[in-house]
């Protein structure tokens, strides 16, 4: 792998993401792509997706069922779904393996393949070289962006759900297992956006609330004209700093864009905010980055 150099740490302060090609192996992606299938092949279906939609009463519980699935997600593997692949009963509409929009939010802490990737050497390295004294790995998500049916991700900063005291301590690495491109729904960013801080946050709902989280502040309308495409071969890491303004659109095309993402936030001298859907657990702390 070649190193990360000053000029593209300074582009990444600069711009609020980088561009690093090539970063992983094709064998280490297909590694990954590997590992999900047979996490996917011992899938249940959770049981709110299972209730029945006929009442009114069966939508509240299944939604409440849905807020407590996400919301205990942080520490588990669990299963998210495109829309409009199960029947009323819970059945797949399509071949499982089709149907999954994403898993998270604890591969890292879970699996061997999954937790092996988010500390590597290199990981690990890039960590340092930007200068990160004591990252911690706070979720990781395995996306597959579905042919087809792989809905749109609106324009949104990170930070709005992964808030932390003071801004600027949370980043993405998003790692394309498969090349992403225009068609099948690359990233894409508004350049320099990571420097005007958030405008709105996802924070826990009050008990007995109807959802269990809720927005705070108001939604930003971005000029489309100021996003960039950042499409990335298999193998590519983008580094996304936590408050830059990023989106992707709906996969129409007939391949999928499996990516493998985790973040991590610098803990030093960093709160991470009590109101976060995301919490630490006693059996799940945050794990250190560095091994």
């Amino acid at each position: 792998m070649a190193l990360v150099t000053q000029h593209q740490i300074q582009k990444f302060h600069q711009d609020g993401f980088l561009v690093l090609e090539h970063f992983f192996t094709p064998e280490e992606c297909n590694s990954m792509r590997e590992q999900i299938q047979g996490i996917i092949a011992e899938m249940e279906v959770p049981p709110h997706c299972r209730t029945e939609f006929s009442t009114k009463e069966g939508e509240q519980l299944q939604a409440q069922g849905s807020s407590d699935y996400f919301l205990t997600s942080g520490d588990k593997i669990r299963f998210f779904f495109e829309k409009g692949v199960l029947d009323e009963r819970g059945n797949f509409l399509i071949p499982k393996e089709r149907s999954v929009s994403k898993i998270g939010h604890a591969l890292h802490a879970h699996d061997p393949v999954f937790k092996q990737i988010t500390h590597s050497p290199k990981v690990q390295e890039l960590g340092r070289k930007l200068g990160l004294e004591k990252p911690v790995v706070v979720q990781s998500m395995y996306i597959f962006k579905q042919p087809g049916i792989g809905g749109e991700v609106t324009p949104h900063q990170d930070a709005t759900f992964l808030h932390t005291e003071p801004l600027g301590r949370v980043m993405g690495f998003w790692i394309a297992l498969e090349d992403a491109t225009q068609e099948n729904g690359c990233l894409w960013f508004i350049p320099g956006s990571h420097t005007n801080g958030i405008t709105r946050r996802m924070v826990r709902a009050a008990s007995g609330a109807s959802t269990c989280v809720e927005f705070v502040g108001s939604e930003t309308t971005y000029d489309d004209s100021q996003f960039i495409p950042v499409p990335i071969s298999k193998g590519g890491l983008i580094l996304i700093h936590g408050e830059v303004v990023h989106k992707s659109e709906l996969n129409s095309s007939e391949f999928s864009r499996h990516v493998f993402t985790f973040h991590i936030m610098e803990a030093k001298d960093t709160s991470w905010s009590k109101e976060n859907w995301l919490q630490p657990t006693p059996e799940l702390p945050f794990p250190p980055l560095y091994t």
